[in-house]
């Protein structure tokens, strides 16, 4: 089988992230024996190959119960363990995935790799849906608001009233998947306010429950904080600044004991209107 390099992808002040094993080699290899490599190491695993149109490569992505159309970590970090081997050293990449191109480019001054997702399409669920998703999370009767939002894949949006609420979440993970696809999503993405970092952009706090990934809850999920921007940002709940939406830095995995930090920003067409946002955030090989 091809070799497995490891790296954290997110990572905040050099602790936590979210695994990836990555094959930077993947030609030959078959389906199951990429989701095979995901079963073995528990998390979304990444495959580069070549492109099979105009791009510099195509990336395909499994978690250890199926193949994944995109994967917003898994695609940061890639590139940027590239970027380290030297196999991009353009300013720009075009990356080939089941959702579509992904556009690229490297931050020389940040270290770090920006990747493109397209402009959120976001609907409020029903009220007995946001019901049963607020049961699901174990919130307390009452009234809840529930979003179906997405960029590549829907995630279920949840807001909670203070990152306590947020962290002290026992979710039923034993009818999650039902749940989930009673709803048409892939997971749900409760999410709070925090305090703002030391330049002042704004801090959401978020947790990631899975559909049907192969484990209960995920540490960093990009498309689903660029779906959190994408609706914050539509639904006005974010700060202008320069007569935009400012760029968020979105923390997960502290109730799992592995801190993430996920940047986005809003990203911008040639002429200057709102195209989607970027993704961005550290990254750092693992030792294991």
């Amino acid at each position: 089988m091809s070799e497995v390099t490891l790296i954290r992808v997110f990572v905040r002040d050099g602790q936590g992230g979210n695994p990836v094993p990555l094959v930077a080699d993947a030609r030959g290899m078959s389906a199951p024996e990429m989701q095979a490599v995901a079963a073995a190491h528990g998390h979304e695993s990444a495959f580069v190959l070549p492109s099979e149109i105009d791009c510099d490569w195509r990336l395909r992505f499994f978690v250890p119960q199926h193949e994944m159309e995109m994967c917003g970590h898994a695609t940061v970090g890639t590139l940027w363990a590239l970027r380290q081997w030297g196999r991009w050293t353009t300013a720009t990449a075009r990356i080939e995935t089941l959702s579509g191109v992904v556009l690229a480019y490297w931050d020389d001054a940040g270290q770090c790799v920006w990747i493109s997702q397209p402009a959120v399409h976001a609907e409020a669920l029903d009220a007995e849906a946001a019901g049963r998703v607020a049961a699901q999370l174990g919130l307390p009767a009452g009234p809840h608001a529930a979003i179906n939002a997405a960029t590549s894949r829907v995630k279920t949006l949840v807001a909670l009233p203070s990152v306590a609420a947020l962290d002290s979440l026992q979710p039923d993970f034993s009818t999650m998947e039902p749940l989930c696809a009673s709803i048409g999503s892939t997971g749900l993405y409760p999410y709070a306010f925090g305090t703002p970092r030391a330049d002042g952009r704004p801090v959401v706090h978020a947790r990631q429950f899975p559909k049907s990934s192969g484990y209960p809850e995920d540490a960093a999920t990009g498309i689903a904080a660029a779906a959190l921007w994408g609706y914050l940002q539509q639904a006005g709940e974010l700060p202008l600044r320069d007569g935009s939406a400012p760029a968020i830095a979105v923390w997960q995995g502290d109730a799992m004991g592995s801190p993430s930090e996920i940047l986005v920003a809003p990203r911008h067409g040639e002429s200057g209107e709102p195209a989607g946002c970027w993704l961005s955030g550290s990254v750092a090989w693992s030792e294991a």
